[in-house]
């Protein structure tokens, strides 16, 4: 009897301590998606702005392109 007691305090302390390694490492894993879901707002930022500069430099380009044919006539 004291055996199957000693065992399962063994199987109880084994699935206790795996428990606490899966907290840990879920913990680990919540933070490091959040800090990969704030580097990709970043990201997503530097990019919207970024698009919108293009948009504007599509448009001097294209006014410049205008001013030129009209000077050509």
């Amino acid at each position: 009897m004291q055996t199957m007691i000693h065992e399962l305090n063994e199987k109880i302390e084994a699935v206790i301590s795996r428990y606490e390694t899966v907290k840990t490492e879920n913990e680990m894993l919540k933070k490091e998606l959040l800090d990969l879901q704030e580097s990709s707002q970043t990201k997503d930022a530097t990019i919207l702005k970024l698009e919108e500069a293009n948009a504007l430099k599509d448009l001097e380009i294209e006014e410049i392109v205008n001013k030129i044919e009209l000077a050509l006539g």
